[in-house]
């Protein structure tokens, strides 16, 4: 989506490593919150509080933003740095920042993840992004103001929005040949676009015209047309398909829309000036940026009202919702003293160190359990801020000398941030 004129977009050892036996943890369903004043704000939907705020790798003024549909990466466009950055979403680290056309605006994710596409905005072109090798593979003339984008279900094609005073178009991209093979005409200044679940149909936000309208993706006809709110700039359709969410930009509203019908429902107030809105996976939450108030509104779609307001970075944009993995964990066993007692052992300093496997970071303040090869209980401790859990363990002689001299096992359960993993350590006799 553009913003208009007016406000211009200043637009994120030995030891072996083995899986864990026990299921993974549930992971996360977090917001990406792209703040045009710079920065991406992380929402965690649980608890609806920010709980963290990405530097985007020098990209002071993301637009939009996208998270892949696996959940491992997110995309933000810059659009005065005219560069893309990649997020490892469940670290919320830069990967890299990607340079791109002049002027970026949309991201969509291709399903399976493999291409990203990104309109800019002023070069009127649509770069095709490989997630493989994070290079723009090719670039494709579309025309002025290319803004919104989305691909279809299949991959087969991409749809991209211009944002062009009266008439406006979309313009249909062929992902194998690369070339624009079709133009659709639809309302004024067409911004935001958004794809059915079943894939059948696009809906588009026509911000000249104050509508919204439905194109079929099989005969690449529009097939249908709702008004809604004064200046609309954003939307999101619930996972059923039955309704849409789309700001009002001029009139601080969210409107409701039936899309069997194509009539608008209700509205709903929110913050100063709403640009985009995203729902959460389960479709029971819907998440509005409010560009002037600095602020994120929540909507309980059951009742569609507002039952939340999360402060967020400066002149928030774009929003994305996405459940996310834990990220993966490295646990790297040391080795262990044993000493000889009279009715039993004792095996000092039994030692493992957590990191996280992408950046190499200490987890802190996580449960490391110490076992024998054949599962007897040593101890538990708790790693440092280095990461490192330290115990000693007072073992029965039933466990046996020959048990204790195979080393031992550590393992951490895991949680939603990060995943379980496991690692052998060395027991030595003093």
């Amino acid at each position: 989506m553009r913003l208009r004129p007016l406000v211009m977009a200043v637009a994120v050892t030995s030891a072996l490593v083995v899986t864990p036996a026990q299921a993974a943890p549930a992971g996360r369903v977090l917001g990406y919150v792209a703040n045009n004043g710079g920065g991406v704000s992380v929402i965690d939907t649980a608890t609806n509080a920010v709980s963290t705020t990405i530097a985007d790798g020098g990209g002071s003024s993301p637009y939009m933003a996208a998270v892949a549909f696996d959940g491992t990466r997110g995309y933000v466009t810059n659009s005065v740095q005219n560069t893309l950055t990649v997020i490892d979403t469940p670290t919320n680290t830069v990967d890299k920042s990607i340079p791109v056309g002049t002027q970026p605006a949309g991201v969509a994710v291709a399903p399976g993840g493999g291409f990203v596409y990104v309109t800019n905005y002023l070069g009127g072109t649509v770069s095709v992004v490989d997630t493989a090798t994070l290079t723009v593979t090719a670039t494709v003339a579309v025309g002025s103001n290319a803004d919104g984008v989305v691909v279809t279900k299949d991959g087969s094609a991409v749809y991209v929005t211009h944002d062009l005073p009266g008439p406006g178009k979309v313009s249909v991209i062929d992902t194998t040949s690369n070339t624009v093979v079709a133009s659709i005409g639809v309302g004024n200044a067409a911004t935001a676009i958004a794809a059915s679940a079943d894939g059948k149909r696009m809906y588009v936000v026509n911000k000249g015209s104050d509508s919204v309208s439905a194109i079929d993706v099989a005969s690449r006809t529009v097939v249908g047309t709702a008004s809604v709110g004064f200046t609309p700039h954003g939307i999101a359709l619930t996972p059923n398909g039955t309704r849409a969410y789309v700001t009002n930009s001029e009139f601080d509203s969210v409107s409701v829309v039936d899309l069997t019908t194509m009539t608008e429902l209700q509205k709903i107030f929110v913050g100063d000036r709403p640009i985009s809105v995203a729902l959460t996976p389960d479709g029971a939450s819907a998440y509005v940026t409010n560009f002037n108030s600095n602020s994120v509104s929540i909507i309980d779609t059951a009742s569609n009202a507002v039952t939340s307001t999360i402060a967020v970075g400066q002149r928030p944009v774009g929003i994305a919702i996405n459940f996310v993995p834990p990220a993966t964990s490295k646990l790297v066993g040391g080795s262990a003293q044993l000493q000889l007692r009279l009715l039993g052992f004792t095996v000092r300093s039994l030692d493992a160190t957590l990191t996280d496997k992408h950046t190499g970071a200490p987890v802190a303040g996580q449960q490391v359990v110490f076992r024998t090869v054949k599962g007897n209980p040593l101890c538990t401790a708790t790693t440092n801020s280095s990461g490192k859990a330290t115990c000693d363990a007072q073992v029965s002689l039933l466990v046996g000398l020959s048990t204790l001299l195979q080393g031992f096992t550590a393992s951490y359960a895991g949680n939603n941030e990060h995943g379980g993993a496991s690692s052998h350590g060395h027991i030595a006799l003093l």
